[in-house]
């Protein structure tokens, strides 16, 4: 049920992206993180296998499609912000479900960068 609740936040989401008057430039692009959630019953060793046995890494990120960055968050798993044109989202989801989902459980979230405006805060805040 949580997964259809963050497709239905996702696909909103990109319906007020779209239905933006600012959205005629087909160069635009939205970010996405996606979660990519360890199962704690493999080991590291049992996950890369499983990577590498679907080729995961041969198809994900799709081409298109841009890593902004790839970290890991100890104990949950590791999270991947990417930078990819609307009409890429079909392509992003279609290769974490084809290649991803025996090795992870996954979440993807709408994602903008908000530091600018909290630097800016932060800085009149100081003065």
């Amino acid at each position: 049920m949580k997964r259809y609740k963050n497709i239905k936040l996702i696909l909103l989401t990109l319906g007020l992206i779209i239905a933006s008057p600012s959205f005629a430039n087909t160069d635009e692009t939205i970010s996405i993180t996606v979660f990519l959630k360890h199962d704690q019953s493999k080991n590291l060793f049992e996950i890369k296998e499983l990577l590498k046995g679907s080729n995961f890494y041969k198809h994900f990120p799709p081409e298109g499609v841009e890593v902004e960055s790839w970290k890991v968050l100890m104990g949950i798993g590791q999270v991947v912000t990417l930078r990819l044109p609307p009409n890429k989202l079909a392509a992003l989801n279609l290769a974490v479900e084809r290649y991803g989902w025996k090795a992870y459980t996954t979440e993807f979230y709408p994602t903008y960068d908000l530091y600018p405006i909290v630097k800016k805060e932060i800085e009149k805040a100081r003065k």
